[in-house]
């Protein structure tokens, strides 16, 4: 991982330099999606509150999340060059932890069950394909963008962005969300409640929102009207139907 961003990222991130500092990154992260999953498992069992729960955490995970974009400038002023590093830990950490917990809730969330029907082995095998592809663009990602791009280091030092040149962005521009929305969509399959696939219709709704008003306003700011023109072109989660081998390929070979 050295070579893949690590270095870069444990640069603006002292803790990372020390294994109890890593440590105490993962426990944070950890502590906090475990404190949400706790509060899922008490709502579920309050009719109503699954979906109404699912709703609030979601919403409340990005809106955490956006402040790490929106505040920058008074990080910057405020922390100098721990700016990157404490925004990370006071808005991504929190808000990624909640939307973590979501995601994961999607396979256990309480409610009516869809009745056992020959739909029952479609959402079945869709389920856990959307997982395990939804899990492999992950893991494809992370070793193709590295930890630093991932992490969103580019945000607050734009100087130390790398150029990564991969096939994947000519058919997807937002590869982990378009991870996440896979696992999400398959977790609430394999679930088989109707709450948690009714939920998971407004996802990409949702997450189109965010890249919209949040992420990509800031890479919209960087590069202007040629990122404009790529957003016209390539698709935000799912591949067009030509590039479908291309997708694939990616998947497998990581090209």
């Amino acid at each position: 991982m050295e070579s893949n961003g690590f270095d870069a990222l444990a640069r603006h991130v002292p803790e990372l330099n020390s294994t109890g500092g890593k440590l105490k990154i993962i426990l944070y992260a950890l502590g906090l999606c475990a404190l949400v999953t706790a509060y899922f498992l008490v709502s579920d069992n309050i009719p109503t509150w699954s979906i109404d729960s699912e709703v609030i955490i979601s919403a409340l995970g990005f809106l955490i999340l956006s402040f790490f974009f929106s505040r920058k400038q008074t990080y910057k002023e405020k922390y100098k060059e721990l700016a990157y590093r404490n925004a990370f830990a006071h808005f991504a950490i929190p808000g990624l932890a909640l939307i973590f917990s979501a995601v994961a809730h999607a396979g256990y969330m309480n409610g009516p069950f869809v009745p056992v029907g020959w739909w029952t082995v479609v959402f079945l095998t869709l389920g856990w394909f959307m997982v395990c592809i939804g899990a492999l663009l992950w893991i494809r990602s992370v070793f193709t963008f590295g930890v630093d791009n991932l992490m969103l280091l580019y945000v607050y030092h734009p100087e130390e962005g790398r150029i990564v040149t991969s096939s994947i962005y000519s058919i997807l521009r937002h590869p982990i969300y378009a991870s996440a929305l896979r696992v999400w969509v398959g977790l609430a399959l394999l679930n088989g409640n109707a709450n948690s696939i009714i939920f998971t219709i407004f996802v990409p709704l949702g997450l189109t929102g965010w890249i919209r008003l949040v992420e990509e306003k800031e890479l919209i700011e960087r590069f202007g009207k040629p990122y404009l023109d790529y957003r016209k072109q390539v698709p935000a989660f799912w591949p067009r139907l030509q590039n479908t081998g291309k997708f694939y390929k990616f998947l497998f070979t990581g090209r």
